[in-house]
């Protein structure tokens, strides 16, 4: 048998079911179940993880980081997310309009260009990357038309179709 997974009493076990009841999403309640589990019937990590439907690593790791940091490591920040942008997304909406107006005139707009200003905006230098995923996030697309061949010959075409063997 392995060793018991026991959560340090922080809160009482009123305050975890109030935070089960009132949690944002199911993954913070399923953590706090965790947590609950861990105080209330202490058993395996195996056990535990079978009985709230995780990882037997992720009852590990949560009650580890819950008797070293607290409470305040179950509705943390998670993995994932915009905690590195530049702008916001209206900044970004405002940002792309003028753009946005120059292509509804007919004026080709290059993503080298929209690159530069955001830079002056930004004042600092970024990577291509990132102005492209900024203009894909406010769906602006590259339209173009289909390529041809500078030496086709139309009636020759034509004459394919209509002559070509039918499956």
């Amino acid at each position: 048998m392995g060793r018991l997974t026991k959560a340090i009493g922080h809160l009482s076990e009123e305050e975890i079911r109030e935070r089960i009841r009132v949690a944002k999403t199911p993954w913070i309640s399923q953590k706090w179940l965790v947590i609950l589990h861990a105080t209330v019937d202490p058993k395996t990590a195996g056990e535990i993880a079978l009985h709230v439907g995780v990882g037997k690593g992720t009852v590990h790791n949560l009650i580890s980081n819950y008797n070293r940091f607290g409470p305040s490591v179950v509705e943390g920040v998670g993995r994932g997310g915009r905690r590195n942008s530049h702008l916001t997304r209206e900044e970004e909406a405002e940002f792309i309009a003028p753009f946005v107006d120059l292509a509804r005139k007919g004026q080709i707009v290059v993503g080298a260009q929209i690159g530069k200003v955001l830079e002056e905006r930004v004042g600092r230098p970024l990577h291509h990357s990132i102005i492209y995923r900024l203009l894909d996030r406010n769906e602006w697309r590259k339209v173009v038309p289909r390529p041809f061949h500078v030496e086709s010959r139309k009636e020759a075409q034509e004459d394919f179709k209509k002559n070509s063997r039918r499956r």
